[in-house]
């Protein structure tokens, strides 16, 4: 019965993971195809024209390179939307939407562990957003070159795996919250709340010097604060990779140790 439901996982995901996939090679392909329209627009005047605190906090001064230009356009705000949403969607379906459909009691006639349900459904739900994240690599690695946009492989594949981590903490956090729960909405509020707060950390601290020192708590700084797109790879990943881990030990514990239709 080896993997049954991280098998089960993938394969009842497959519709999703490729609608978000498509979104993502659309999105890339669309501002890849606006590149050679737009990079001579951004001369020094129009870019001294954005206030001071936007220019610093998203990079704007880079935006005549093609890294410079993805990292603003991109992988500042719509990527970790994007990748957030998916993960956290599919987090809170994973144990509680399958609790709250009478589907989690199926599951468990096999009398696998509650443990080993919780690791293999964060197991799929890794491997759906890393595969997301292996379409954003490959979209930008296949239409940079042709539409003149000089970026980086292994800068790429940082700012890619910053986008993977992101996706990939708040899912699981809906995944445990839901697990400790039984209850998908309150696994959306959470995860989407914890969100929301480590973004505003992110642009609050870049702004305000009393709060900078808390900044490096944010999810957001500790994957996107070299760039993203850098060929420096943040130790916020570890910390990141250490904080999923944690997440997903606290709900597993938890879930081992409630009734089942019990929050």
């Amino acid at each position: 019965m080896g993997a049954t439901i991280l098998r089960s996982t993938l394969r009842d995901s497959r519709r999703g993971l490729l609608g978000w996939g498509s979104g993502i090679i659309l999105l890339v392909g669309i501002m890849a195809a606006l590149w050679p329209s737009v990079r001579d627009v951004y001369d020094t005047e129009l870019l001294e024209a954005y206030p001071e605190a936007m220019r610093e906090l998203f990079d704007i001064d880079a935006m005549t390179s093609g890294t410079g230009y993805l990292d603003v356009e991109l992988f500042s705000i719509v990527l970790p939307a994007m990748f957030l949403l998916a993960a956290v969607g599919r987090g809170a379906r994973a144990v509680a939407g399958a609790e709250q459909d009478g589907l989690l009691d199926v599951m468990l006639l096999g009398r696998p562990s509650r443990v080993r349900v919780l690791v293999e459904k964060a197991a799929g739900l890794t491997v759906g957003v890393v595969a997301l994240g292996g379409a954003l690599w490959c979209s930008i690695a296949v239409l940079g070159p042709i539409v003149g946009l000089d970026v980086d492989l292994w800068a790429l594949t940082v700012g890619s795996t910053a986008m993977v981590l992101l996706g990939v903490v708040h899912g699981l956090v809906a995944l445990a919250v839901g697990a400790a729960t039984g209850r998908r909405t309150r696994a959306l509020v959470v995860a989407g709340t914890v969100a929301v707060a480590g973004y505003v950390l992110h642009v609050v601290g870049a702004l305000v010097d009393a709060v900078e020192p808390w900044r490096p708590l944010s999810p957001f700084t500790q994957a996107i604060v070299n760039g993203p797109i850098s060929t420096d790879v943040p130790f916020g990943f570890v910390t990141l990779t250490a904080t999923a881990l944690a997440v997903t030990v606290g709900g597993a514990v938890r879930f081992a140790r409630r009734d089942i239709g019990i929050g």
